[in-house]
């Protein structure tokens, strides 16, 4: 009985943190003012660590002890409800998703990767972790911030013009220029994308986090080169530091900066749109009205939250990253705090959903420098007829 009961308990706790976890990535998907979103990080942890003390205050370490109240005490068969949802939580809702999770489908628009991961770290030959105020976060044991995947990903694109096969993009997302880690870091990562010699830079914004490492935008992003054209948006991060003076740094850099707005380009002899959604954090949202209907759309999207306005819109292939893959993910259940309306359903990788193909980025950086089962990644795009 005693075994049982612990059980339950735990399940109860599990389930509590599941729900406490789902509604933190819904909230923090919201177009938030950057203060409710500390709020709202610190009102979730409370709630989380508060649940199971208040449990166990009222009701002892016997979980069945809160069906014992009257029908009468409405506030007992509130707990009781909430009990009993969080082991549905724990026992059908986080089982079924682990495993359909394991059971995807490999997207049929990918159709061959490789990678190689590079501990950038050692490569530098000094020190890395920098200045920044959560410097100390990269220290902790088995952190793996200062590790990039160095990621090679074939696409097949149905509506890819012949002209463009073989057409290369290098995908970089959430450099979050803070001091953590080094510029040399950061340096040495771009050297080694610009030996692919890419076709197009994509960048997806997310790009400083703090107003003086705007001087860092230029000594980094300026080492990518490009064949045709290259391509920036800013993300929420970017939306808090005067983001004009990004923009003004990347457009010095002859990066296309997209805005909330699309351009007609041509690339090897064929017309392509490249469209920037830097919603919702930017408004309003891009006007394609009068925008050709023809030909190949590439859109550049901060997080893959609009991805249901790229299916409407028409996309081919939208490139996006804030939610950085997770940061941190647990074997055989995958990532947990994830910024997303869709919680951590399009958390990093490649996603079909005809007519778009979307690639989610883990990103380079972030606020927090830690990462655990889930390197920081640049990704080269390798584009094929379908």
């Amino acid at each position: 009985m005693l075994a049982l009961l612990v059980l339950l308990f735990a399940a109860a706790c599990v389930g509590h943190l599941a729900l406490m976890i789902t509604s933190h990535n819904w909230w923090y998907g919201q177009p938030l003012p950057r203060a409710f979103g500390n709020v709202a990080h610190l009102v979730h942890g409370f709630a989380f660590l508060a649940g199971p003390i208040l449990y166990v205050r009222a009701w002892g370490w016997d979980p069945l002890a809160v069906f014992d109240a009257a029908p009468s005490a409405w506030p007992a068969a509130v707990v009781a409800g909430y009990v009993v949802l969080c082991w549905f939580a724990a026992f059908v809702v986080l089982p079924l998703d682990a495993l359909r999770r394991r059971l995807r489908a490999r997207p049929a628009a990918l159709v061959a990767e490789r990678s190689k991961v590079v501990d950038v770290g050692k490569e530098t030959g000094g020190p890395v972790q920098g200045g920044g105020k959560r410097a100390f976060l990269s220290r902790f044991p088995f952190n793996e911030a200062y590790q990039v995947d160095f990621a090679e990903k074939e696409l097949r694109l149905p509506r890819l013009p012949a002209a463009w096969d073989g057409l290369t993009v290098l995908h970089v997302s959430d450099l979050h220029l803070n001091g953590v880690p080094d510029r040399a870091w950061q340096r040495a990562v771009m050297r080694r994308c610009a030996a692919w010699r890419p076709d197009i830079v994509a960048v997806t914004g997310d790009i400083a986090d703090s107003v003086p490492h705007h001087a860092w935008v230029i000594p980094v992003l300026g080492l990518l080169p490009w064949r045709v054209v290259g391509l920036a948006i800013l993300g929420n991060h970017d939306s808090w530091y005067e983001p004009h003076w990004i923009r003004r740094r990347l457009a010095r850099l002859r990066y296309r900066v997209l805005g909330n707005g699309w351009e007609k380009i041509e690339v090897r002899g064929e017309p392509l749109v490249v469209i920037g959604h830097e919603g919702p954090w930017f408004v309003p949202p891009p006007d394609l009205s009068d925008c050709p209907q023809g030909p190949f759309r590439l859109c550049l999207s901060h997080t893959p939250d609009n991805l249901k306005w790229a299916r409407r819109h028409g996309v081919d292939l939208m490139l996006s990253g804030h939610v950085h893959g997770g940061q941190i993910r647990v074997p055989l259940f995958g990532s947990v705090l994830v910024p997303s309306v869709h919680g951590r359903y399009y958390d990093c990788g490649v996603f079909e959903e005809p007519p778009t193909v979307l690639h989610v980025s883990r990103g380079l950086s972030g606020e927090h420098p830690l990462r655990y089962n889930c390197r920081p990644e640049v990704t080269l795009l390798t584009l094929r007829r379908g």
